[in-house]
C-alpha cells in the first residue's frame, strides 16, 4: 500500500505540474495516471488501495465539499435560488430524455434500457466542477453575478436527482416497475440533507464558542479534524437511514460548513478555508488518479465511434436545458455559455455506478459501462479544459 501510495502522489502530481507546463488542466495529467497505474494498464496499484478507492475518493469530495461550504454566502445563493433549483434536475432531464429518443436507434437497446444509460451518464461531476467553482470564488470571478455559486449549488444537487432516478430505471430493468414513492425521495433527501446539516454546522459553532468563551481554546487544525470527523459521519448516516429516511449526506456536509461560515468570524472563516485547501491538495490527487484507477479503457474498444456520437447528441441536448435555466437571468451570452462548459464534465457519478448494471446482469450492462468509461475521458478532460480556459474570457 505505501509504494501504491508513493506512486499516486508522485507520478499523480508529476503529470499534473507537465499538465500545468503546457497549459492543459492539472485533472488529465491525474486521470492518466490512474488509468496508466490501474489495474487495467500497467496494475501497480495495491489491490488494498484499490479495494477502499470509491471511499477514499468519497473522502476527498467531502474535503472539497467542505471548502465549498466554508467559501458559500447565503446571500449570494438567495441571489441564484431559481436557476440553481433549475439547474439541478432540467439539463439531466435533457440529457435523458436525449438517451431516450436516440440510443434506441444508434444502439438497439429498449427505451427502459436507454433511460438508464442517460441516468448513468447524466450526472455533471463535482469532483471536477466544484474545485474550479470555489476557485472562482476565491478570485472574485463571476461572482457578482453568482454564477459560481448557482453552478455549485445546482451541481450538488443534480447528483441526489440523476442517483435517485438510476435507481429507479435499475429497478425497471430488473422487471420490477416503477416505484413513484422513490420519486419522492428526491425533495425529501435533498431537504433532510440541507437541515441536518444546518443543525449539525450550528450545534458546532456553539461547540466551539462555549470553548473560547471558558479559554479553553481550539487551534484551528483541531478544529479542522472535527469537522472532518463530523462530516464523515454526516455522509455514514446517508447508508445507516438508507431504506428508512431518504438524506444526502454530501448536501448536509456542504450545509454544514455554510452555517459554520456564516456563524463563525471572517479570520477563522479564512482559516478554515486556507487548511482544507491545503488538504486539498494531497485529496485533489487522490481522488483523480482513483477516478482514473476505475475506469476500464478495454470497454471503449467496444463502444466505438458510435457510442462517441451519442455523448456528444447527448451533450447538446443538455446544453439546451442549461440555456432554458438561464432564461429569465441578468446573465449575458458569454456568461451562459460558461454555464454550459460547466456542466460538461462527468467523472465520479459514472465511475461509482457505471458498472452497477453489468454487476446485475442486466444485457445492456456491458454497454452501460462502455459509454460510462468514454464519458469520462472525453467530458472530464473537456470540461475541465473549458473551464480553465474560457473563465478569464467569459467571465
Amino acid at each position: 500500500m505505501l509504494v501504491s501510495l508513493a506512486l499516486i502522489f508522485l507520478v499523480g502530481m508529476s503529470l499534473a505540474s507537465i499538465c500545468e507546463k503546457i497549459k492543459i488542466p492539472r485533472i488529465i495529467g491525474m486521470l492518466v495516471t490512474g488509468i496508466i497505474l490501474g489495474p487495467y494498464v500497467l496494475d501497480f496499484l495495491d489491490s488494498s488501495i484499490l479495494n477502499i478507492s470509491s471511499e477514499l475518493r468519497k473522502m476527498a469530495l467531502i474535503i472539497i465539499l467542505i471548502k465549498a461550504g466554508l467559501s458559500l454566502d447565503l446571500k449570494d445563493l438567495k441571489k441564484v435560488g431559481r436557476p440553481a433549483l433549475l439547474m439541478s434536475f432540467i439539463p439531466a432531464t435533457f440529457e435523458i430524455i436525449g438517451y431516450v429518443i436516440f440510443a434506441p436507434i444508434l444502439f438497439g437497446v429498449s427505451r427502459v434500457e436507454a433511460a438508464l444509460i442517460g441516468a448513468v451518464l447524466s450526472a455533471v461531476s463535482p469532483a471536477v466542477v466544484v474545485p474550479r467553482m470555489v476557485d472562482l470564488m476565491d478570485n472574485n470571478l463571476g461572482t457578482k453575478k453568482g454564477i459560481p455559486q448557482m453552478i455549485l449549488a445546482g451541481a450538488s444537487f443534480d447528483d441526489v436527482f440523476v442517483i435517485v432516478l438510476f435507481s429507479t430505471f435499475l429497478a425497471m430493468n430488473q422487471g420490477e416497475g416503477v416505484n413513484l414513492a422513490s420519486f419522492a425521495d428526491i425533495p425529501i433527501s435533498i431537504v433532510s440533507g440541507i437541515l441536518i446539516g444546518a443543525i449539525v454546522g450550528l450545534i458546532l459553532y456553539r461547540f466551539f464558542e462555549y470553548r473560547y468563551n471558558k479559554e479553553h481554546l481550539i487551534r484551528n487544525s483541531t478544529k479542522v479534524i472535527i469537522i472532518l470527523a463530523v462530516s464523515f459521519l454526516l455522509v455514514a448516516l446517508e447508508d445507516y437511514l438508507k431504506g428508512r429516511v431518504a438524506v444526502s449526506g454530501l448536501l448536509a456536509v456542504t450545509s454544514m460548513a455554510l452555517v459554520l461560515a456564516m456563524k463563525s468570524t471572517n479570520i477563522v472563516k479564512v482559516r478554515l478555508q486556507e487548511k482544507f485547501g491545503k488538504i486539498w491538495i494531497a485529496a485533489e490527487v487522490v481522488l483523480f488518479v482513483l477516478v482514473g484507477a476505475a475506469v476500464d479503457i478495454r470497454y471503449t474498444m467496444g463502444a466505438g465511434f458510435t457510442a462517441v456520437v451519442m455523448i456528444f447528441i447527448a451533450l447538446a441536448i443538455r446544453s439546451i436545458g442549461v440555456f432554458v435555466c438561464m432564461i429569465g437571468t441578468e446573465l449575458n451570452p458569454k456568461e451562459r455559455l460558461f454555464c454550459v462548459f460547466s456542466y460538461l464534465p462527468k467523472a465520479t457519478v459514472q465511475a461509482a455506478i457505471g458498472s452497477v448494471p453489468l454487476a446485475s446482469g442486466l444485457n445492456c450492462g456491458k454497454l452501460v459501462l462502455s459509454i460510462a468509461v468514454l464519458a469520462i475521458i472525453i467530458t472530464a478532460p473537456l470540461g475541465a479544459f473549458l473551464i480553465d480556459f474560457s473563465k478569464e474570457k467569459l467571465l
